[in-house]
């Protein structure tokens, strides 16, 4: 798995290319992502379809991309 640098941009602000500014309440989504990052939680539940989102900042922790296409991925795409 090749080495990525982490992207120059703010860990809450995700790449365009994983969410666009055309997706569905994508405010209220950057809101609830905010919000678990303040908390210091590894995700949480996307209020659109329920399911668990990792935190920009949980996988930078991590130290390594994982390729995996998740949403707040704070490396370079």
């Amino acid at each position: 798995m090749p080495n990525k640098k982490l992207a120059d941009r703010p860990l809450n602000l995700p790449s365009e290319k994983r969410m666009p500014l055309s997706t569905p309440q994508r405010e209220a989504r950057l809101a609830v992502h905010a919000a678990a990052m303040a908390d210091d939680q590894d995700g949480y539940i996307d209020p659109v379809n329920n399911m668990f989102v990792m935190t920009a900042k949980s996988l930078a922790d991590k130290g390594f991309c994982c390729d995996s296409g998740c949403r707040h991925c704070p490396y370079e795409d």
